[in-house]
């Protein structure tokens, strides 16, 4: 009898095992007022409490953002439609204690944010992020999904996902969870531009960008021709396009006013949301650039510190300023390989990147591992309190750009490569294999492709450490001079605003090293005199340092909590960077100077 109770016992495990699949069944009877009816059944599932969740994050954001509080109405019945209990243990956890191994959970879904991150629902435009819309069983991550969606009458019904179709309209499927969780999908009027992309091994894929917006078709068409020059051009970087899973990759892209500003990343497609009233496909390039370059970076050469995604907490990496610094200086180079931005507008760009490096307080006291980590509290996160964030938080995207930047011309300078040799072994060790990495391994493969004590010196200053990058140097040798965009400029160092009571106060923290921190002076603080002349506005606090230069000793009326306090306070000059050509200066700009601004500025697409 034992026997033969564990053999069935086993048999059913396996029997519930094999037949566990998810479905989820989406329509949108009220949607006028911004809900969605779900219905997520659950079939061969164990005989035990079922919990059913909201995810607390998503793919690409690393912060928490409680999806949960947009559900309500939350009810369940078994296989026979029998009403059975669901009661809520967490504001975003539903648990089924008794049921027949099949459940079907309903809800309503609210969503009217639409962006990268959260939801936005309307009868003429369904726009999903996943994890921010659709409710999962704990222990079912490895089983197939099945999604299918009923249309709003006043839709117009095409659609855009990296969900694998099938022959029935508006079903979809996906093989799992985490691979669930990275397709968005909005369905509306999307005007779609298409074309063929191919790999070394003749393999080939298919492009398009699916655009919401009220672009003219010759406007689209415009944007399509401009996405393609930064497709070929971030092909040329690793060699060869990622083999997208279904064969497409998509562009849902919304530019018009009634989105939120964002781009999110996923596997085989990218959410872009940018807020336009007049559609200027300029407007958008950046964000294609930075996201598209994402489908390597980050979706298949991916940090061990986020894999596997879990969508119930943040997710705290060390290697943002990789995943997303290196990134965002691709996003600029691409543009300047294209031909798609001027000398003059990239040279502005790595002058804002040696700023980030050399004036924030963040950049300058902490490392990029450390910012990265602070990415579970800055990322969308939600507080009302106020940070320091000015003093101790520099973010990992500029961050870790202007750490590119560095490499990229010790690359050039020392080894003869270009920052493209690093993205390509990257590539080949873990983007093609799928294999996580860690910093140690970053720093091996760093190695690889230089040589031991260089990659540890490297890593060891600039990763794992804040020391200062000699950006004069280094541009020096690309022919370009570090200068003082204001020289001779002074500066109080306060950003300052008149409150709603007409008082002229200080609107942020003081920055450490300004003449207002070492002066005592701080936020909320209100500014009555500087020496002998009142001040009332920000361009009186112009006007009167029109007249004075760096050095000159200043006495600062103010009130701190109504009291009123003087302080002497020594002006600083304003030391913003410019990049400037030698040419400027009547300097001779060398051949070498030549090759690696022609790594800048000349195309690799073939």
């Amino acid at each position: 009898m034992k026997k033969l109770l564990i053999f069935t016992v086993t048999f059913v495990s396996i029997s519930c095992l094999y037949a566990q699949k998810i479905s989820y069944k989406v329509s949108f009877p009220n949607a006028i007022h911004h809900e969605a009816h779900i219905e997520l059944t659950a079939n061969g599932i164990p005989l035990k409490p079922a919990v059913f969740k909201m995810s607390r994050s998503s793919p690409g954001r690393y912060a928490t953002h409680e999806f949960g509080k947009n559900v309500y109405d939350v009810s369940a019945v078994d296989a026979n439609g029998k009403k059975i209990s669901v009661n809520r243990i967490d504001g975003d956890v539903y648990e089924v204690p008794q049921h027949n191994g099949n459940i079907t959970i309903a809800y309503t879904l609210y969503g009217n944010y639409a962006d990268g991150t959260y939801a936005g629902i309307d009868p003429e435009s369904i726009h999903l992020n996943m994890p921010a819309s659709f409710m999962w069983m704990k222990g079912m991550d490895e089983a197939p999904i099945t999604i299918s969606f009923e249309i709003p009458k006043e839709n117009k019904g095409m659609i855009a996902t990296q969900l694998a179709p099938t022959n029935q309209p508006y079903k979809f499927t996906a093989p799992g969870l985490q691979y669930f969780m990275d397709c968005p999908t909005k369905i509306g009027n999307l005007k779609f531009r298409e074309w063929t992309i191919s790999n070394p091994d003749g393999k080939t894929f298919n492009m398009r960008i699916a655009l919401e917006s009220e672009a003219t078709d010759a406007q689209a068409d415009v944007l399509a021709e401009k996405v393609k020059k930064i497709v070929q051009e971030a092909k040329a970087v690793y060699g060869e396009f990622p083999k997208y899973d279904y064969g497409t990759y998509t562009f849902i892209a919304s530019a018009n006013p009634f989105v939120q500003g964002d781009g999110m990343e996923h596997r085989n497609s990218t959410m872009i949301t940018i807020p336009m009233q007049s559609f200027n496909p300029d407007f958008l390039l950046e964000v294609f650039s930075h996201e598209y370059f994402h489908n390597w970076n980050v979706e298949r050469i991916r940090p061990k510190t986020i894999e596997p995604f879990n969508f119930e907490k943040s997710n705290m990496s060390n290697e943002l300023w990789f995943a997303e610094g290196f990134t965002q200086y691709y996003g600029e180079l691409l543009l300047a390989r294209s031909g798609l931005t001027d000398e003059k507008k990239y040279l502005n760009t790595i002058a804002s990147l040696v700023n980030t490096k050399m004036n924030t307080p963040g950049a300058i006291s902490y490392s990029p591992v450390q910012a990265s980590n602070h990415a579970v509290f800055v990322d969308n996160a939600v507080a009302i309190d106020r940070k320091n964030y000015e003093n101790m938080y520099t973010s990992y995207y500029p961050y870790g750009a202007a750490v590119a930047l560095a490499l990229d011309l010790e690359l050039q300078t020392r080894y003869h490569k270009t920052i493209d040799s690093y993205m390509q072994a990257m590539w080949k060790r873990f983007g093609k294999t799928e294999i996580p990495y860690t910093l140690t391994t970053m720093q091996e493969t760093l190695a690889s492709v230089t040589d031991a004590a260089f990659a540890k010196d490297f890593y060891g200053k600039y990763i794992l450490g804040h020391e200062a990058i000699d950006y004069t140097s280094l541009l020096a040798k690309a022919g370009y001079e570090l200068k003082k965009a204001n020289e001779g400029n002074p500066s109080i160092g306060i950003n300052s605003r008149v409150n709603e009571q007409g008082k002229l106060v200080i609107a942020t923290n003081t920055i450490k090293g300004s003449a207002a921190y070492e002066g005592r002076l701080d936020i909320n603080d209100e500014l009555i005199k500087l020496g002998d002349t009142p001040v009332k506005t920000t361009n009186d606090i112009s006007t009167y340092l029109q007249n004075r230069k760096p050095g000159d000793a200043v006495m600062v009326t103010y009130k701190h909590k109504n009291i009123e306090k003087q302080t002497l306070l020594v002006l600083k000059e304003i030391v913003t960077p410019a990049v400037i050509p030698f040419e400027q200066s009547g300097k001779s700009v060398s051949d070498e100077m030549k090759k690696i601004r022609s790594a800048w500025f000349d195309s690799n697409a073939k």
